[in-house]
């Protein structure tokens, strides 16, 4: 399965953060959730993909070219969308469209206008006087009218109504089905993720938690709930995020444990969200210990 974008051991530090060995990829046709904690890793991975942060090691290939050297051919490849407008807000759409259209050989004034159409933009307001959705749909707009064959996304719908999310699910499921693209979906809402992305990579403190497909995520891992004193000693080291109450606890526990767990002890698939809360318990309690 050819990949469309590969990243390996990829490290960069800051004063207070660094990535750590971030490595993985997206085969192409797919959509790849990108999810963690705020501050864990998600704007600084996509920034060193549009070289836009010098990294310390590690390679990134996207199309099978180099994120360095051939810079400027991915980027006229790429399509972008960040949760903020990166144009000029006193400008309209038309006046936007003839600032950027001479940087891509294949602008598409004509697609361009259908998107306009379909996504009701007014062509004469100031795309700062645009909404939040609005302004989502017009970075789409863009993304989408130079026949990019890679979207990448970073918290677009943050802020945005629940109908706007829906329409943006709508339009990255019919841009992946032809099946040389590719989406990286970085968000945090969880929800948009268990929905529409077929693989996902979880960033937690500035490393790779988990890679690969989103269905072996939710066949890896359970949460358990009842008697703390019901739990066998030899799975304790196990069990992730634990937290015990006045009527009993839960945790985070890998599912090939789970036959080793007596009848009193209940178990139910994890959703993501729920990975992400017991990985920050966990690295509270760790950080506490």
């Amino acid at each position: 399965m050819e990949n469309i974008l590969e990243i390996s051991g990829l490290c960069k530090s800051y004063n207070d953060f660094a990535l750590k060995n971030i490595s993985f990829s997206i085969p192409k046709g797919y959509i790849m959730g990108f999810v963690g904690q705020n501050g864990s890793g998600k704007t600084t991975t996509i920034r060193s993909i549009l070289n836009m942060a010098n990294i310390d090691s590690g390679k990134i290939s996207v199309f099978g070219l180099d994120s360095i050297k051939d810079s400027v051919e991915i980027k006229e490849r790429l399509g972008v969308v960040f949760d903020q407008l990166y144009f000029a807000e006193h400008l309209n759409v038309r006046q936007i469209e003839s600032q950027i259209s001479p940087f891509y050989r294949e602008w598409n004034s004509e697609q361009f206008s259908k998107y306009l159409k379909e996504f009701e933009l007014p062509e004469n307001k100031s795309v700062g006087d645009f909404s939040k959705g609005m302004k989502m749909k017009f970075m789409i707009a863009v993304a989408l009218s130079h026949n990019a064959e890679l979207i990448i996304l970073d918290e677009p719908t943050s802020g945005l109504d629940p109908v706007a999310r829906d329409e943006l699910l709508d339009i990255l499921a019919e841009y992946i089905t032809d099946e040389n693209r590719g989406v990286l979906f970085s968000t945090h809402i969880t929800a948009d993720v268990e929905r529409i992305a077929d693989y996902i990579t979880v960033l937690h403190n500035g490393s790779v938690w988990f890679t690969g497909e989103k269905d072996e995520l939710a066949e890896k891992y359970a949460v358990i709930k009842g008697d703390e004193n019901d739990i066998p000693e030899k799975i304790k080291d196990k069990l992730i995020g634990f937290h015990a109450y006045k009527n009993g606890f839960d945790a985070l526990i890998e599912t090939d444990v789970l036959s080793c767990l007596p009848d009193s002890i209940e178990a139910e698939k994890a959703s993501i969200d729920e990975i992400l809360v017991y990985i920050a318990k966990e690295a509270k309690y760790a950080g506490n210990s």
